[in-house]
């Protein structure tokens, strides 16, 4: 524990400016992000008496072991380079929200050639235009069902949408006219475009108008007597009405708004939002986060408004946010959210009204959401607990095993051995912390050898970064088992003077497990036990899962633990093998694939996958183009005569398979099929 005195900035040293400041702890890592009107004044309260401090500051400041700061001309730019380090650090005491569900949104795909009606979830992508979030994607579903009579846009997947044009004929929706069917024809891509646009404005609000045009229409139609026309055009409009039904009106000026209120107690916070578009909620979506700095409602609103528009830009930020508190810098929140709209944005507290009594209805929702989250994990940390605690006692650990790392070593028939490593921490998965190898020392299968090599490179990153942050010497690899290779190999990212290259981010192999678990019984595990040996690494426990009886093998024990089959120990054992199972399969599949699909072409350095394409195209097969002179290669767009020369050559050097056999007739095949790109034409050949 550090003393804040030992690192506190001498008087005047600080500049009384706007601007952001870190802490980091004695490893170099970035603790806390934060920003400030006057970095001097700010800086100043972390200094005082520590008895003086809130708990969590307190533990903050002694945790640190430097503080450094950054200097910016406005408040807004200290918000957004606030907003970027605490993306990119990710700094333990800084308050990050956690969606508590992947919402789902609907969105339009207007960076398609024909644009398409879907349901997404996950990160948002350029050029396609969303709705929502709606808490269920069948909300979604409905919705569209219904307005699929009044806007016929394309839904289906661009294989669907690729066959039918194909074959001539459009699918199910394209007949019961919920479907314009442009991979037959019969509108032109701007046509559908232009519908598509409709779809757009009328589910970002702007239905009046539109109801409106269908309404004249169908007048129109019924003067001149096209009934059916003004059949259908009364249909659409009653399939757009129950639309509008499913978002009721709660506001009456069609207004533009998100609503953001929290819910909090001592330890945690709940964040709700509702945006409401057009007068009525058309999505809704929903946080929840630990409170691991001193931070009040003001402050939560604050990282709720960074996380929420963050990355959002032109009506993504809509006209008003209404809060239930408002910032500390809150006219610099507005410039920054105006800035990201394009156009003013209104930062209030609703004081009476409509605006009021939906704010309070949002208040309710994040009740709710905080107290089921409490419910799920008061359970869920229960039985992780009782799990870990299983753990530590049937191996024999000090303390729970609070991060567990499992192993995992996959082939086929000894080709294409890959091995995974999954994490787990507080009994959950940390998916973003897997990795995967290839076994690189020797060919064959040798799941004993593969164990070592890959526990062995694992704990050598690992000693890497302890050399990077001071928490070992080099002096210390004496004792070690390790070679002359492994010194060099940690040495490296060490400048001349043996200083650290640190930039505070949070580093792949920093963090030892408390538990390493290999898939497989005694020979594994001593493999395993063996490269933390020679690495001179004594306080990781070791064990074994083996498959067919699930017994637990510990180093140099001649008798397995056997768990019974109730332990909450034991299946959290399981899923964490099975999770590297999985995870090493995944990997081991897509090598062999890749493999599968290499050709001679492959082979040709500086060989790009468009040139391999043009290539294939001109000739219409690898058999051909292996056929092909050096000079008719020379007339492929794109190919000059070196380049052509090489592909020559190294198609000389692929052997072609023997020629395939019609077993019913027994007649020779010749193989004129185009090949794809960058695979032979000829089965199972030139590889």
């Amino acid at each position: 524990m550090a003393d804040p005195s030992s690192y506190r900035p001498q008087p005047g040293q600080v500049p009384d400016s706007p601007g952001v400041y870190r802490f980091r702890d004695e490893h170099r890592r970035v603790i806390y992000v934060g920003k400030a009107k006057s970095l001097r004044q700010r800086l100043a309260n972390y200094f005082q008496d520590i008895a003086g401090l809130h708990p969590r500051t307190a533990t903050m400041v002694t945790t640190a072991a430097s503080v450094e700061w950054t200097v910016v001309s406005t408040e807004v730019e200290a918000l957004q380079l606030e907003y970027s380090w605490i993306k990119e650090y990710d700094p333990r005491f800084n308050v990050k929200y956690r969606d508590d569900k992947s919402y789902p949104s609907l969105a339009v795909t207007m960076n398609e050639e024909y644009p398409r009606v879907q349901v997404m979830r996950g990160p948002k992508k350029k050029g396609v235009r969303y709705f929502g979030p709606y808490a269920h994607a069948w909300a979604i579903r409905e919705t569209v069902d219904l307005m699929l009579r009044a806007f016929p846009v394309r839904t289906c997947s661009a294989g669907v949408f690729k066959r039918s044009a194909q074959i001539g004929r459009p699918c199910l929706l394209g007949y019961i006219g919920k479907c314009s069917a442009p991979c037959v024809g019969r509108v032109t891509p701007e046509e559908h475009r232009e519908l598509a646009e409709d779809f757009c404005d009328f589910m970002a609000g702007r239905t009046g108008t539109y109801l409106t045009r269908l309404e004249a229409r169908m007048h129109e139609a019924a003067e001149e007597m096209e009934y059916e026309k003004a059949a259908r055009l009364r249909d659409d409009m009653g399939a757009l009405r129950r639309a509008m039904e499913k978002n009721a009106v709660v506001l009456a000026d069609a207004t533009d708004a998100d609503l953001v209120a929290v819910a909090e107690d001592e330890l945690e916070a709940a964040v709700q939002i509702f945006h409401v578009r057009g007068g009525r909620v058309r999505g809704q979506r929903g946080w929840v986060t630990d409170k691991v700095e001193a931070v009040d409602t003001a402050g939560l609103v604050e990282h709720a408004l960074q996380q929420l528009y963050g990355e959002e830009t032109g009506e993504a930020v809509p006209k008003e946010v209404l809060v239930p508190a408002l910032p500390e810098d809150a006219p610099a929140l507005g410039q920054w959210l105006a800035a990201r709209r394009g156009s003013q944005v209104s930062l209030r507290i609703p004081q009476r009204g409509d605006k009021k009594a939906l704010m309070e209805t949002v208040h309710r929702n994040a009740q709710q959401a905080l107290a089921l989250h409490k419910t799920k994990r008061a359970a869920d940390l229960t039985t992780r607990s009782r799990a870990l605690e299983e753990i530590a006692e049937a191996l024999g650990l000090d303390s729970a095993p609070l991060r567990i790392e499992c192993f995992d070593i996959s082939h086929l028939q000894g080709d294409d051995v890959v091995a995974s490593m999954v994490v787990f921490e507080d009994g959950l998965a940390r998916k973003g912390e897997y990795r995967r190898f290839q076994i690189k020392t020797f060919a064959g299968q040798d799941d004993v050898r593969s164990m070592h090599e890959v526990v062995s490179r694992r704990f050598r990153r690992y000693l890497r970064e302890k050399l990077k942050t001071g928490e070992w010497s080099p002096e210390d690899a004496a004792a070690d088992a390790a070679d002359a290779a492994d010194a060099a190999d940690t040495a490296e990212g060490i400048d001349g003077a043996g200083r650290a290259q640190d930039d505070g981010r949070p580093k792949r192999f920093a963090y030892p497990p408390q538990l390493v678990v290999v898939d497989g019984g005694r020979p594994q595990v001593a493999a395993a036990q063996r490269a933390l040996e020679e690495l001179g690494i004594d306080d990781v426990a070791v064990c074994g899962l083996a498959k067919r009886l699930e017994e637990v093998w510990l180093p140099g024990e001649d008798d397995p633990v056997v768990l019974p089959r109730t332990s909450e120990g034991l299946y959290l054992l399981q899923r964490v093998r099975d999770e590297a199972h999985r995870f090493a399969i995944q990997y081991q599949r897509s090598k062999r694939g890749k493999r599968l699909k290499a050709g001679p072409l492959d082979e040709v350095p500086g060989l790009g996958e468009t040139r391999k394409q043009a290539l294939v195209k001109h000739f219409g097969s690898v058999k051909k183009l292996r056929q092909a002179t050096i000079d008719q290669i020379c007339e492929v767009p794109g190919i000059g005569r070196k380049t052509a020369e090489t592909v020559a050559a190294a198609l000389a050097r692929a052997v072609p398979a023997a020629p395939a056999v019609n077993t019913a007739t027994g007649e020779i095949m010749e193989e004129e099929t185009p090949a794809p790109a960058g695979t032979s034409s000829e089965r199972g050949t030139d590889r």
